[in-house]
């Protein structure tokens, strides 16, 4: 039994729990994690160094098309970071997760 986990970021604590609550109501997921991370990247040329919020969201296969398309919308970032992967997911856990969502 697979399951999607979804990986995304958010500049600030509350842009990130905006956007949980929001996948969470559309039942676009079934949980989301959220994590401050510290982040190194670079931008427009230069080397950015921020704080930001990771955000776990964990669903089914099939809304994989829909969750890119929300987070496109519902992002706060020109270019949200948008990673995804299949998982095997243990019994209980996977009926939980469609039963849910």
């Amino acid at each position: 039994m697979e399951v999607l986990v979804m990986i995304t970021t958010e500049s600030s604590k509350e842009n990130a729990f905006r956007m949980a609550k929001l996948l969470i109501q559309n039942k676009l997921a079934a949980c989301v994690s959220i994590k401050q991370i510290f982040s190194i990247y670079k931008w427009n040329d230069d080397i950015e160094e921020t704080k930001e919020f990771e955000i776990t969201i964990k669903s089914k296969l099939e809304f994989q098309d829909y969750l890119v398309e929300f987070l496109h919308k519902n992002s706060t970032y020109d270019v949200p970071q948008i990673i995804y992967k299949k998982y095997h997911a243990e019994m209980k856990y996977y009926d939980w997760l469609h039963k849910t969502i």
